[in-house]
């Protein structure tokens, strides 16, 4: 199962509250590129749905249906400083084969 980290949570959050979407989740549609890789660009505040997969953390719900259960797997969400003053979710997958664990 995904899992979404404390920091990944609260930038949500504040996402959630500062587009005042408060009451909706926040849906994944990640897709696999024509080079295997798996894309995460498709997200957005959406109603959660019946059959949808929910993860809560920290007051914050991540929904995906479950046809997106095999790319997300095992996945890690977070919100990490790229490089200096770039803010971004990245998500750690091993199911992605560019994948490369991060080093302790």
């Amino acid at each position: 199962m995904l899992k979404v980290t404390d920091r990944a949570a609260v930038q949500i959050s504040k996402a959630a509250k500062d587009g005042d979407m408060q009451e909706l989740a926040l849906r994944l549609a990640p897709y696999t590129k024509s080079d295997g890789c798996i894309e995460y660009n498709r997200m957005g505040f959406d109603n959660v749905k019946d059959d949808d997969i929910r993860i809560s953390c920290e007051g914050i719900e991540v929904v995906y249906a479950p046809s997106f259960q095999n790319l997300l797997e095992d996945a890690v969400m977070d919100f990490v400083e790229i490089e200096a003053g770039e803010l971004s979710f990245i998500f750690l997958n091993p199911n992605d084969p560019n994948y490369v664990p991060p080093k302790d």
